[in-house]
């Protein structure tokens, strides 16, 4: 690809690049040890050691024990698995469960499937930023709430929760717990210890991994039951043949990202507080949505008023910038994202949001250069709507 033809990649959230060390080690369990790891005989011996390496892997990098990690295809199985398991397992003991209003639709919509089955599901406000309350959290808590899932981290926003102190209400009422942390794993720290987490998701692909595969960890003793039957994988609770470079490739991003990470938040972060500062310091009428301070370091999430985000997207793609106007999962939707109406925002300020999410291999050079091209694309949008036209008449 020449440097006219360099896209600028600042959709993150959505999915990552591959890195060329996670594809090298994937590679052989396509095409040498392509054995099936539930297989007895020697071949297979290789399949299944890269499966438990990578397992001891994800488990070391938050705490956990290796047998107490699940591989699943996707950070969606994983949440479906933790809800509807433990709605399943828990029943006799009660039927509540407690989320917020700005989860992943792979919680919300498994929660509307789980009250259509007689399930309770209360979901938590969140302040402007975001932020759960834990006095509300407490407050919602009956003595039927069998489950408590808070998402680690906004993928939309990034605001990051207080989850060691929902983890210790939760522990402290002996509710389970379970957090969604596709956007965290690999990104912030995670003690599964510290924080009280009973069960948690995660996913590749979010890391510089592979698509289509994910993990949940289960804490040791939590009883819940298979979410996929068929066969005897993943110590009878997952059945289905492993997705062996998957697992691999999920691993090796995990170990790159858990070894770098230190140093990965410290460069992202700092860019990110350069791009924020430029936005709200050069375009008018612009506001960050989310937490200033306590948000992933690679995200940021803005509303811009009088314009619509899918016009910001479409002429943004012209100048081949890739970005998002709300979570990879909804952006072909024409209503507004949820999660900026649960902090708040009217329909028309919320139909007017970006959200960039950067990587480790992002430059200031390309976040200066977008910047620059979204200065020019809002004045241009703005210059065709009759609103900002009656707003500056107005102001006048």
């Amino acid at each position: 690809m020449s440097d006219t033809d360099k896209i600028i990649y600042l959709d993150n959230a959505a999915t990552t690049q591959v890195y060329p060390e996670v594809l090298e080690a994937m590679t052989p369990f396509f095409t040498e040890y392509y054995g099936n790891p539930s297989s007895i005989y020697t071949f297979a011996g290789k399949a299944s050691e890269a499966v438990n390496k990578a397992r001891g892997i994800m488990a070391q990098g938050i705490n956990a024990r290796a047998d107490e990690i699940y591989f699943t295809g996707g950070g969606s199985e994983s949440d479906n698995w933790a809800l509807k398991a433990t709605a399943e397992a828990y029943q006799d003991k009660g039927k509540h469960i407690i989320t917020t209003k700005i989860e992943h639709h792979a919680i919300l919509h498994t929660c509307e499937y789980l009250e259509k089955k007689g399930f309770e599901v209360t979901y938590l406000d969140v302040d402007e930023y975001g932020t759960v309350k834990p006095d509300e959290l407490k407050k919602a808590i009956r003595p039927d709430t069998i489950l408590i899932s808070v998402m680690t981290a906004n993928n939309e926003i990034g605001t990051i929760q207080p989850i060691a102190e929902i983890g210790a209400i939760a522990k402290e009422h002996g509710i389970l717990f379970h957090t969604d942390a596709v956007q965290a794993f690999g990104h912030i720290p995670i003690d599964v210890e510290a924080m009280h987490i009973d069960m948690l998701s995660a996913s590749g692909h979010k890391l510089n991994g592979p698509k289509g595969v994910g993990l949940m960890y289960i804490r040791k003793g939590v009883k819940i039951r298979s979410f996929i039957h068929g066969g005897a994988q993943e110590r009878q609770r997952r059945a289905g043949t492993h997705n062996v470079p998957g697992i691999v490739g999920f691993g090796k991003a995990a170990e790159l990202a858990f070894a770098d990470m230190d140093k990965r938040i410290a460069y992202e972060t700092k860019l990110r507080d350069h791009l924020i500062e430029r936005v709200l310091n050069e375009i008018p009428y612009a506001r960050l949505n989310g937490e200033r301070e306590k948000r992933l370091p690679n995200n940021a999430n803005f509303c811009f008023r009088f314009i619509e985000g899918e016009s910001m997207l479409i002429l943004l793609d012209q100048q081949k910038i890739c970005a998002s106007s709300g979570s990879a999962c909804t952006s072909g939707s024409l209503d507004p994202s949820h999660v900026l109406l649960a902090i708040g925002l009217p329909h028309e300020i919320a139909h007017g949001s970006l959200r960039i999410t950067l990587s480790e291999k992002t430059t200031k050079e390309e976040i200066d250069f977008t910047v620059d091209r979204l200065k020019e694309i809002i004045e241009r949008l703005r210059g065709m709507s009759p609103l900002y036209e009656d707003f500056v008449k107005h102001q006048k």
